[in-house]
């Protein structure tokens, strides 16, 4: 039986899954035959690109996301396992980019408080998310484990990071869609955010490709479990696959003691 300092959880490493639920069955199936208690998906597995959207019909992506959501209702009633994952909701005829939490009980958004607003990468500008003050991100406990779920981009902003400190998280689910070979810079900055907040990172990065004139966008994987230590301890490739490891309430407590961060911190805010 698990012990109640330790979390077997999941990341799935995936391409965009259509209508079809074959494949995600298969994955679930041997997850929960191993003890996964939570599953993260990556950005746009659910949906389809946010720069195919244009070309959708706005009723075929409402179609889509309504009959995922479903399907992990189901799999979590059944399986009693936790998911997270980004999808696309549609209100008063606007594309929202959230991320869902489902439970056998409970089904619960979060929505994308920082969008990307560049030139080639605007989801900004494409999505009808709410510019407002910041809130902390979505946080729950799964068997004892205070978990955040942040959104790939937000992982940028430190106001995010100050909650991760606040509400003591031990792990932080970080769905993201990274591409053009920027492996090595979230590899980095994931690295040193475990490290310096003492917390498991859970990475569930997406695979696939867009061609959008004579520009590849390759979805590259890297999905991977980061320790508080700072060190990555297990990394998919750039193949569709499943990540599955057990993280220990021990491992983070030791990494706390032995650099003691928020402990000088908390000395100083009494004063």
């Amino acid at each position: 039986m698990p012990s109640s300092k330790t979390l077997t959880i999941a990341a799935l490493q995936l391409p965009t899954l259509g209508m079809q639920a074959t494949k995600l069955d298969f994955y679930l199936r041997n997850a929960h035959s191993r003890g996964v208690k939570l599953v993260l998906l990556g950005e746009y597995v659910l949906n389809h690109f946010f720069k195919e959207l244009p070309n959708m019909q706005m009723q075929m992506v409402k179609e889509q996301s309504e009959k995922h959501i479903k399907l992990l209702q189901k799999f979590a009633l059944n399986y009693q396992m936790v998911f997270v994952a980004p999808i696309i909701i549609i209100k008063d005829k606007q594309y929202i980019k959230t991320i869902v939490k489902i439970t056998a009980t409970s089904t619960i958004y979060y929505h994308q408080q920082i969008l990307m607003p560049y030139k080639h990468w605007n989801e900004k500008e494409m999505f009808a998310n709410e510019i407002k003050k910041l809130e902390a991100p979505l946080n729950f406990q799964v068997n004892g484990f205070n978990i955040m779920v942040m959104a790939g981009f937000e992982l940028h902003f430190d106001p995010f990071w100050e909650q991760v400190t606040k509400k003591e998280i031990d792990l932080v689910l970080l769905p993201t869609a990274s591409t053009f070979g920027s492996h090595n810079r979230w590899r980095e900055i994931i690295k040193t955010k475990a490290f310096l907040h003492g917390c498991y990172i859970l990475r569930a990065n997406r695979l696939g490709e867009f061609k959008e004139e004579d520009v590849k966008w390759k979805f590259y994987g890297d999905s991977m479990l980061v320790e508080p230590t700072g060190e990555i301890y297990m990394m998919l490739e750039d193949k569709e696959s499943m990540l599955i490891e057990t993280i220990s309430k021990d491992t983070i407590k030791e990494h706390k003691q032995s650099w003691a961060f928020e402990e000088e911190l908390s000395i100083r805010e009494s004063l």
